[in-house]
C-alpha cells in the first residue's frame, strides 16, 4: 500500500494557510482520484481516506509532531511506500519540487519525521510558499495566500497532485524529471 501523507495543523482557524499546503494537496489529489471523505481514525492520530491500495493522512498533531503520526502510519499493517507532501518556505510559490532522501532544510514537521522514522527512501513533493526571499518561516507560515498568488499555488496544488499519481502509476524519475 502506498501511504501519502499531507502535512498542516488541525483547526479551521489553519485550514488556509500556507503551512496546510500539504493537506489541500491531498483534498485535490482526493477528490481527481475519486477517495471517499477524510475521518478520524484515533489509532493514527490522523484524517484518512483510502481506496484499495494507497492511504492518504492528514495528521492532527500539529506540524511540528507530525512523525508521532507516521510512526503510527508506517507501524501499521497498511506500510508501504511513503510519499510526504509539505510547504517549503525555500520555494517561490507556486513551484514544486520532489525530492527523495534529503535532509530536512529546518522544516520542522518533516524534522519530526526524520526523527521518528528516519530518512531512508523518504520521498517528498514539497510546495513553495514563499512571497519574497530570505524571509522568517514563522511571519510566513500561518498567513493566507495572497489574491495574487491565488491562481499560482491552485496550479501548484493541481500539480502536486498529479505528480503523486506519476510518481505511483509510473515512478519516481519520472515524476521528478516532468515537474522538478
Amino acid at each position: 500500500m502506498t501511504i501519502i501523507v499531507g502535512l498542516g495543523n488541525p483547526g479551521e482557524q489553519y485550514k488556509k494557510t500556507r503551512h496546510n499546503i500539504g493537506f489541500m494537496v491531498l483534498d485535490k489529489f482526493a477528490e481527481k482520484n475519486n477517495f471517499p471523505n477524510f475521518k478520524l481514525q484515533k489509532k493514527y492520530n490522523a484524517l484518512i481516506s483510502e481506496n484499495e491500495n494507497i492511504l492518504l493522512a492528514k495528521p492532527q498533531t500539529f506540524m511540528n509532531e507530525s512523525g508521532k503520526a507516521v510512526k503510527t502510519l508506517t507501524k501499521s499493517d497498511k506500510s508501504g511506500n511513503l510519499i510526504i507532501v509539505h510547504d517549503d518556505i525555500d520555494l517561490p510559490v507556486g513551484k514544486i519540487k520532489i525530492i527523495q532522501e534529503r535532509g530536512s532544510a529546518g522544516h520542522k514537521g518533516v524534522e519530526s519525521i526524520i526523527k521518528n522514522i528516519g530518512n531512508e527512501g523518504l520521498v517528498r513533493v514539497r510546495v513553495g510558499i514563499a512571497s519574497k526571499k530570505d524571509v522568517k518561516a514563522q511571519k510566513v507560515v500561518l498567513k493566507n495566500f495572497s489574491e495574487q498568488e491565488q491562481s499560482l499555488i491552485e496550479e501548484a496544488i493541481k500539480n502536486a497532485a498529479q505528480a503523486i499519481l506519476v510518481i505511483i502509476k509510473e515512478n519516481l524519475d519520472k515524476a521528478m524529471n516532468r515537474y522538478n
